[in-house]
């Protein structure tokens, strides 16, 4: 890709979140159209992307949002939180998560989800368990396994959609 590209955090400006929620519901739209009813999809979207609910989270110190840009245009956006519930196996360990991941697909190249993903591991970097949940089906998993998230089956669940969820794991320990 011959794009400019850089990752920049995001802040709750008004433009900040105007940018989140437009990447929020274009990389849900193409990340679940097919795989949930779009009944469930449209109140999903409706539950999370709106201003006061971005609003909330921008605004938690728990939370930082990220975007990558290319060419100077808003290309994916990332999400790590230390907040909500963790699985019982981090209890007593520095954990934080990357909760949202998403490169919208004309932009869906390595380059540009590396420039977000290695930004997401630099602000990880003082916690001993970075985790990931993401849906069985991400295409994403194999490319977090390349940066040695292995997967973790003794953690099972469904996330807000109902699709069955797999947990990726990478600790400090056995980096």
């Amino acid at each position: 890709m011959e794009n400019s590209i850089v990752t920049r955090f995001c802040i709750g400006t008004e433009q900040g979140q105007g940018t989140l929620l437009f990447l929020g519901k274009e990389t849900a739209n193409e990340k679940y159209t097919g795989n949930v009813p779009p009944s469930t999809l449209t109140a999903f979207i409706e539950d999370n992307f709106s201003y006061q609910v971005l609003d909330a989270e921008m605004n938690s110190m728990s939370n930082q949002f990220l975007v990558v840009y290319a060419d100077g245009i808003p290309a994916g956006y990332a999400r790590i939180t230390s907040k909500g519930e963790r699985p019982e196996i981090f209890k007593g360990k520095s954990v934080i998560r990357i909760a949202d991941f998403s490169v919208l697909k004309k932009y869906n190249e390595i380059e540009v989800k590396k420039s977000l993903f290695e930004k997401c591991l630099s602000v990880c970097g003082l916690h001993q368990i970075i985790w990931i949940s993401e849906y069985d089906q991400n295409p994403d998993l194999d490319f977090f396994a390349s940066y040695g998230f292995v997967k973790n089956t003794t953690v099972t669940g469904a996330n807000e959609l109902g699709l069955p969820l797999v947990y990726m794991v990478k600790s400090k320990e056995c980096a």
